[in-house]
């Protein structure tokens, strides 16, 4: 946590393929027909496959669990929002930056935004996150 600032920022990109929605409604149960039956898809305001919100959401888990504040590090509460669609073949980028950092606590809380590759904001609000040492 010592090499942790106000300020400091992180993001983490992917592309996200039909193999990412099997394999995530294999993982979750999440067979919802906006990810898999494309007439039912198209004929919706998306009009075509929508990619679940788990494979959006898990991007920022292992922003924070990875690269920042990094290993180590749980969520401990999320307060986000869901503002747009993420389709299959879509590059999304996740982007975290600290507004605060506790005092006395491995904690911080960050400002979240996922964007798409058209920078289109996906998903934006906050997370609080606890990072564990090897001492807890």
């Amino acid at each position: 946590m010592t090499n942790l600032s106000v300020g400091q920022k992180a993001s983490r990109s992917i592309t996200l393929t039909n193999n990412h929605v099997k394999t995530y409604a294999k993982l979750s149960g999440d067979h919802n027909p906006l990810h898999f039956d494309e007439a039912f898809a198209a004929s919706t305001k998306f009009k075509q496959l929508v990619v679940q919100g788990g494979l959006t959401t898990g991007l920022l888990h292992a922003l924070v669990a990875m690269d920042m504040p990094g290993p180590g590090t749980v969520l401990l509460s999320q307060n986000w929002k869901f503002t747009a669609p993420v389709f299959i073949g879509e590059t999304i980028t996740a982007e975290a930056e600290i507004i605060s950092i506790h005092e006395k606590k491995p904690v911080t809380q960050l400002q979240i935004k996922v964007t798409k590759n058209d920078c289109e904001t996906v998903l934006e609000g906050e997370a609080w996150c606890y990072t564990f040492s090897s001492e807890d």
